[in-house]
């Protein structure tokens, strides 16, 4: 399928990467607030504390980006050979893929978004959408298009609402700019630019830093301290990587990969026995996340390597967040999370996951509202389950809502006038070199 957009966002965000200088939007943590907005548009049964709004706004659009549901790991050896004790679980699905258990999950986050956006009044609390009130796209991967579909039956079933994607990975230039080489990378400058995140005495300081966290690594893996199988011993450093963005190498690299396999086993609803192989508590599989942020923390938070990563999908979200349709959603990957968080410097957590951690369904976006003399404004908020409610396939209603909270933006008042953040987001995009083709 060719990647079909919005004639009207996507036009815009054609304009918006044609030369001028494009940047995105710098946000940074903050406590959680609640719109009280006309027609009973305070976010339905929002799960985190709130500090109430006035109530004449209105909710207009809805502009999400949101990572793909439970999958298993991408290839069949998660770790290097020798670091695990046993086998790694068996999925039903071949590597990569949307579980049926995932599916499930993202349906009833998508009936939970349909109760949420009727009661505020963009959408019908029955029936189907009006035709062009939601639009969808996924990246190129079968997982967030399988991601996107089940969102839309749970929302919407049998409403006809497409989902858009390339019809080529090489073609996907906003959910992977730099793999396709939609933006140009300088690697040198960017491998300095990360550096400047580091501690002093550089990734080997930083290792030393979570020692408490490789040694429950080493629990899970069980592995003695100091043995061949300790994952804290690989030499550390960032990779330089011709053309895109540095890795954050050795050893953190696969700690992540390793503590993310981890969370899908337990969200999966597999036995404990084969989450880490039974070597963990939920507790504990909360706890290794931190590896995740730390990764996405050295890969996507520097402002040079964000922006590049994250203009095409910013200048489309910010067409939306214009112009766009009363709801669209994008499905992409926990990275392209990361790196618009980390080019709005932008800050969040889900309960049960550890700060800045993406988790699988979650979803970062914007609410544009207007006051009763029409003037716009623009609020952030991140909405996503639990690792329980995906876990335990838990219906979300009032009594259990999904985690729905409200996130500052930096160099913006709280109600961020749409002036002010077309502004803040220009200011930051670069130019790209290739752009999505439109049908």
């Amino acid at each position: 399928m060719q990647l079909k957009h919005s004639r009207n966002s996507s036009a815009l965000a054609l304009k918006l990467l044609a030369g001028i200088p494009l940047a995105v939007f710098s946000m940074s943590m903050g406590g959680c607030t609640r719109a009280s907005d006309a027609q009973s548009s305070t976010p339905a049964t929002a799960a985190t504390s709130a500090v109430a709004q006035p109530v004449e706004l209105k909710l207009q659009r809805v502009v999400m980006l949101m990572r793909h549901g439970v999958r298993p790991p991408t290839k069949q050896q998660v770790t290097p050979a020798g670091t695990n004790p046993s086998p790694w679980p068996q999925w039903d699905v071949d590597f990569g893929e949307l579980t049926g258990h995932g599916r499930d999950a993202v349906r009833l986050l998508g009936q939970w978004d349909r109760i949420n956006w009727a009661a505020r009044g963009l959408l019908p609390a029955t029936g189907c959408p009006a035709n062009g009130d939601v639009e969808v796209a996924a990246s190129a991967k079968s997982r967030t298009q399988a991601t996107a579909r089940a969102l839309v039956e749970g929302m919407a079933p049998d409403c006809g609402i497409n989902v858009a994607f390339p019809a080529d990975k090489r073609d996907d230039v906003e959910f992977h700019p730099l793999d396709t080489r939609a933006v140009a990378i300088d690697a040198d400058a960017a491998l300095k630019a990360v550096q400047a995140l580091m501690p002093a005495g550089g990734m080997a300081a930083e290792v030393q830093a979570q020692a408490p966290l490789f040694a429950l690594l080493n629990q899970a893996m069980g592995c003695t301290p100091a043995a061949a199988c300790d994952i804290s011993k690989m030499p550390a450093g960032l990779e330089h990587k011709d053309g895109d963005r540095p890795g954050v190498g050795n050893p953190f690299g696969v700690a992540s990969t390793a503590s993310q396999t981890f969370l899908l086993e337990y969200l999966e609803g597999k036995p404990m026995k084969d989450v880490a192989w039974g070597h963990l508590t939920r507790e504990q599989v909360s706890i290794l996340l931190k590896f995740h942020a730390l990764k996405f923390r050295y890969e996507g938070h520097a402002p040079y390597v964000a922006a590049r990563a994250a203009t095409p999908l910013a200048a489309r979200m910010l067409a939306a967040v214009e112009h766009g349709a009363k709801l669209t959603v994008l499905v992409g990957h926990d990275t392209n999370i990361a790196d618009l968080g980390g080019m709005l410097d932008l800050h969040w957590q889900v309960p049960s996951y550890p700060s800045d951690d993406p988790p699988p369904g979650g979803a970062i976006g914007f609410e544009v509202l207007a006051d009763p003399s029409g003037a716009q404004f623009v609020r952030a908020f991140y909405r996503s389950q639990t690792m329980d409610q995906v876990r335990e396939l838990q219906k979300l209603d009032a009594g259990n809502p999904a985690s729905y909270q409200y996130i500052p933006i930096p160099g913006c008042a709280e109600r961020c006038p749409l002036a002010d953040f077309e502004k803040i987001v220009k200011d930051k995009l670069v130019p790209v070199l290739r752009r999505p083709v439109l049908p």
